[in-house]
């Protein structure tokens, strides 16, 4: 007995040693100069058809439609028709994109909003509130990640026009909405299909808050909206600003749920829409097209330039738990 504990104390010893060993050997290659030239060229390689399409939009339609975007540091020579027109234009082939835009804005806020704080709320309940069946409730909602967005469908237009009716007494009436009223159905959907995705990822960062904080609270006569409010919300910033960063660039660039939902019209259609018309219809106007893509992608860049620096934290604090 007295030699069995060095042996095992040993023996961890040297299993812990091997997985440092590990972790730093996988760390050092990592940051070698031959993985940082390759990340550099991979990066440089992602980049350079976004700065194409940027320096393609300024060009003259002529010049766009005649030579290659790097002629024009041999040639240079700037435009903003391109995008006076597109915006603002008024004739039939232009891309009038300015009012799809502010529908796109529309759309995806609330769409981002809405399931941010339906997820805390219940991620917060999971984890910290004790009541029963609350382990196969979260099995439940984690299992329904893997239900398919065209799945639901179906089920939800019959349930936006036809309502809800059991045994011939209607529980829910028909949604009925006209023109901008259809939005409340295009954010209903994507935040059905968020919830699951959101209340996972924000249930395991919240579930590894220290414990002790949360009985210090309740030492103090904190209440769990208090709690939620005053600690749990600050500790999970970097998690709710990684899924509202995937969830806006998710709604942002969405084209299915918006178009049925919604529909194509001029009040209602996000600029996924408008882009796909001009792009099916108009395919020979570059200059339009280049344009109006880098319009619709300014706002997803400026969002995840500014937030990025929670995206991976936020990721990898929830994405494993232990």
């Amino acid at each position: 007995m007295t030699t069995a504990t060095p042996t095992v104390a040993a023996g961890t010893q040297k299993t812990a040693g091997h997985g440092t060993s590990t972790a730093g050997r996988v760390r050092k290659r990592l940051n070698s100069r031959t993985a940082t030239l390759v990340s550099i060229a991979i990066a440089v390689l992602w980049t350079i058809p976004t700065f194409g399409l940027f320096i393609s939009s300024f060009r003259p339609e002529g010049e766009i439609k005649s030579t290659g975007w790097w002629t024009f540091f041999t040639n240079p020579s700037f435009t903003l028709e391109n995008y006076q027109e597109v915006l603002f234009g008024r004739s039939s082939s232009s891309g009038q994109l300015a009012s799809y835009f502010i529908n796109s804005l529309a759309i995806t806020i609330p769409s981002v909003l809405f399931p941010l704080a339906f997820a805390a709320l219940a991620a917060y309940a999971l984890a910290w509130i004790n009541f029963r069946g609350r382990d196969w409730m979260y099995i439940a909602i984690f299992a329904l990640q893997i239900v398919p967005l065209q799945m639901a469908l179906v089920p939800l237009l019959k349930f936006f026009s036809t309502g809800v009716t059991v045994a011939g007494v209607t529980v829910m009436p028909a949604w009925d909405l006209v023109d901008e009223q259809k939005f409340a159905q295009v954010w209903f959907a994507h935040t059905c299909f968020a919830l699951p995705f959101a209340v996972f990822l924000l249930h395991n960062f919240i579930s590894q808050l220290p414990g002790e904080l949360m009985e210090s609270a309740r030492v103090d006569g904190a209440t769990h909206p208090k709690i939620f409010r005053s600690i749990v919300l600050p500790l999970i910033t970097p998690a709710l600003a990684a899924f509202g960063i995937f969830q806006f660039l998710w709604v942002w660039n969405d084209l299915l749920v918006a178009l049925i939902f919604a529909g194509g019209s001029d009040e209602t259609a996000p600029l996924t829409v408008r882009l796909a018309e001009m792009a099916g219809t108009r395919g020979n106007e570059w200059q339009r097209l280049t344009a109006g893509a880098f319009i619709s992608i300014v706002v997803p860049l400026i969002v995840f330039l500014s937030l990025q620096r929670f995206f991976v934290r936020g990721l990898l604090a929830g994405s494993v738990k232990g």
